[in-house]
């Protein structure tokens, strides 16, 4: 039987080297950063026996933006920035949970992102103790880079991301810095989904987030490795 609208069209980003990635879900973690644990309010664990649970939250696949521009959204006074690592999922996790020592073949690449927050939102279910769905998942919430395959990045923990906005240095981080790295944290994720190839995870933000307006022009960067450009219009 004919589907009675037309089927949507799923977000591709370009990849490095040819090709689209076709994204499929989009996974976001929380106060991986200690540092930003701490500037939110949060306690930051001494050490990976007192890290508990990551936390996770979720974007509609359709709010990535592959590059570019991105328009100031409605219903915030209060927009922010959040620079983030983005792993993009290439296979299907097997059945069940996923051992981390054995994650890593399943990141096809990485790049560069931002977790752009209706923060004033956020706050105030926060302070009802209601969902933040509304801060975290709106349209065009999540720009992202090109991908570039996970070979040519290396190492994670050699390298670190940053964002200038209208050139002047806000955020900087280190992945050595991570309070979970990309495998444990594909395994704490496979405990609560199915991961598949088209997935992607926003990694957490460094210390530093702050507010975007209209006109700002933002430059985050994956260590020269891969840049994200794009501005705030009105």
């Amino acid at each position: 039987m004919a589907d009675v609208i037309p089927a949507p069209t799923p977000v591709r980003i370009p990849v490095r080297g040819g090709g689209h990635f076709p994204v499929r879900r989009v996974y976001c973690v929380g106060r991986n950063f200690a540092d930003h644990a701490r500037e939110m309010g949060a306690t930051a664990p001494a050490s990976k026996d007192e890290r508990g649970q990551p936390v996770f939250f979720l974007k509609p696949a359709d709010a990535v933006v592959p590059g570019g521009d991105v328009p100031y959204p409605p219903g915030t006074q209060d927009l922010h920035h959040e620079v983030e690592l983005v792993v993009a999922l290439g296979q299907d996790a097997p059945p069940g949970v996923l051992d981390a020592k054995v994650a890593a073949p399943l990141v096809h690449a990485y790049g560069i992102g931002l977790d752009l927050t209706r923060r004033d939102l956020q706050a105030a279910a926060k302070a009802k103790g209601l969902p933040w769905d509304t801060g975290k998942a709106f349209d065009n919430a999540a720009p992202v880079s090109e991908l570039v395959p996970a070979a040519e990045v290396g190492d994670l923990a050699e390298r670190t991301l940053t964002l200038h906005v209208n050139g002047e240095r806000r955020q900087h981080g280190a992945f050595s810095d991570l309070i979970w790295d990309v495998p444990e944290i594909l395994h704490e994720l496979s405990r609560l989904y199915a991961l598949r190839a088209g997935d992607l995870v926003f990694m957490g933000t460094p210390a530093g987030v702050g507010p975007l307006q209209p006109g700002d022009a933002f430059v985050a960067s994956l260590d020269g490795v891969v840049e994200l450009r794009g501005q705030i219009t009105g």
